[in-house]
């Protein structure tokens, strides 16, 4: 494995760096410098200065010249340049997968993934480049032929969270690319750098492929320098922004109130209901990797677990054997499953849940500590927890973003449904069951009010190829695959009259 250090001269990681792009075209940025440290060792990696609100215009209006630009070429030529970002992407995954690992915390094998994840939302952007496809309809009218198309919307404005440095960027912007619209992207503050790697990278290409300057920007800047200016900027039609559900809130007002549009991938409360027929084995891989993985960071981790009761004290024993054995360290090492949390606010934000659900009741019954020692110096360690506790409980309700797992016990396959629903998020869930009446029951319409269902599979780890989102306070957005690409175009209906008189629909006369 290569050095950190080799990997951050690799990826063009300067001591200290620019916050604003335009593509190839880095400005000389006047905001407060920000550092960024990994959650790993502690260390520091290296200085962002960040953009400021002029550099923000000076890119609003480069992109805004980009666009017109950019639309007039031909969909399957844009595809052609995202099929060239998606090979430089491969040709240094493991350099950016390594740079996600150590400043965001996951472990280096879903770093990589997370990069594979890039590179395969540019495969499924090349083939989508050639199938942006409308509709004909048949007229009312004699003489007369109908269609609807799509058009290119404009500037998308992407806000990236922390868990995903980069693979979200890449789900909206590689479409958007396809599509014929510009992007700006505004980062986490949290993870820069991987941002700042992930322009590099993708500025050569655009610049050995003649494309426009402004098709792909970035601003690195805190809410000080740029916040809602964004979201409240007209040339703007299209904000995408992932996080937390009180964000979601905030990006939907603003931008509603314009009459924009909002892509918002919010906050989950996902669970898995494990049923008498379920392959105990199989549901217990997947609720470890969906409750620990990413140190429960991710926005589809497992956070409750809704047992049948005659099972509940079996698999309840398996989960305790299996947390003991998962390994806790510096997430760059194969040999440990579990990294650190972000910073030390999330891990303050772990001590307090724990310390809720057992004030309403609940009981602690494995992990929760935050750990200390020469491994752990970055105070970002903890152990992941497991709770039992109710699914009424207030604490229960809310995502924490951290390793705690919840787990309740439930009778008919009716009340597990109910209380799989009975929170305010829906966004990933899973039925483990071999029972084919259970499973059907979990999907119907009366089953999971989740935007993904899935049967016999965790609740973490989408593919590309399908729409990914949620419904109610996980904001009803959709990215990645499907038919999301609709999201970033405008839609047109067209009737052509090829005749010589003018019928009006519905029979109407109109005669003078």
């Amino acid at each position: 494995m290569k050095n950190i250090q080799e990997v951050i001269q690799n990826l063009g990681i300067q001591a200290e760096n620019k916050g604003a792009s335009t593509g190839a075209v880095w400005f000389i940025t006047s905001g407060a410098a920000i550092d960024s440290y990994s959650p790993v060792d502690g260390k520091l990696i290296a200085k962002i200065n960040q953009g400021t609100a002029d550099d923000y215009e000076k890119i609003m209006q480069t992109a805004s010249a980009a666009y017109l630009k950019w639309r007039k070429i031909p969909a399957p030529l844009r595809g052609e340049v995202v099929r060239q970002i998606g090979n430089a992407l491969r040709e240094q995954k493991e350099d950016l997968g390594m740079l996600v690992s150590y400043e965001m915390g996951k472990s280096y094998q879903e770093g990589l993934g997370e990069v594979q994840e890039m590179i395969d939302i540019c495969d499924f952007a090349v083939g989508l480049s050639r199938q942006l496809h409308g509709f004909t309809m048949h007229s009312e009218r004699p003489l007369h032929r109908m269609y609807d198309q799509y058009h290119p919307i404009g500037i998308v404005g992407v806000i990236s969270a922390f868990n995903f440095p980069v693979a979200v960027w890449a789900w909206n912007a590689m479409l958007a690319m396809v599509c014929g619209d510009v992007v700006v992207w505004k980062p986490s503050s949290k993870v820069m750098l991987c941002a700042i790697a992930t322009q590099n990278i993708v500025a050569k290409v655009l610049a050995n492929c003649n494309v426009p300057e402004g098709v792909i920007n970035l601003i690195a800047a805190g809410s000080a320098y740029v916040g809602d200016q964004f979201l409240e900027d007209k040339r703007v039609p299209l904000i995408s922004a992932t996080g937390s559900t009180k964000l979601g809130k905030r990006v939907g007002r603003i931008v509603g109130e314009r009459l924009g549009r909002s892509l918002l991938e919010l906050g989950g409360n996902n669970a898995i209901i494990i049923t008498e027929h379920a392959d105990q084995d199989m549901a217990l891989r997947a609720v470890l990797f969906g409750a620990v993985g990413t140190a429960g960071q991710r926005c589809t981790s497992t956070r409750r677990l809704i047992i049948q009761e005659n099972v509940y004290d079996a698999f309840k024993a398996k989960l305790l054997k299996a947390y003991a054995q998962v390994t806790i360290g510096n997430p760059l090492d194969a040999s440990n499953l579990v990294g650190p949390l972000i910073d030390k606010a999330a891990v303050e934000s772990f001590t307090h849940a724990i310390a809720a659900v057992k004030s309403e009741g609940g009981n602690v019954i494995f992990g929760g500590e935050v750990l200390s020692g020469a491994n752990y110096e970055s105070g970002c360690y903890v152990k992941p927890c497991i709770a039992e506790a109710k699914n009424e409980f207030k604490i229960v309700q809310e995502e924490t973003f951290a390793p705690i797992l919840y787990i309740m016990k439930y009778k008919t396959i009716d009340e597990a449904i109910a209380m799989h629903n009975n929170v305010p998020q829906g966004l990933s869930s899973a039925i483990f069951s071999t029972n084919i009446l259970e499973t059907e029951k979990f999907l119907s319409q009366e089953g999971s009010d989740c935007g993904i269902a899935n049967v016999n599979i965790g609740t973490s780890g989408a593919e590309i190829g399908g729409a990914f989102g949620g419904e109610k306070e996980t904001g009803g957005g959709r990215e990645s695959g499907s038919d999301a690409w609709k999201v970033y175009m405008r839609r047109q209906t067209n009737t052509i009259n090829y005749g010589t008189e003018l019928p009006l629909a519905q029979g109407i006369k109109f005669d003078f």
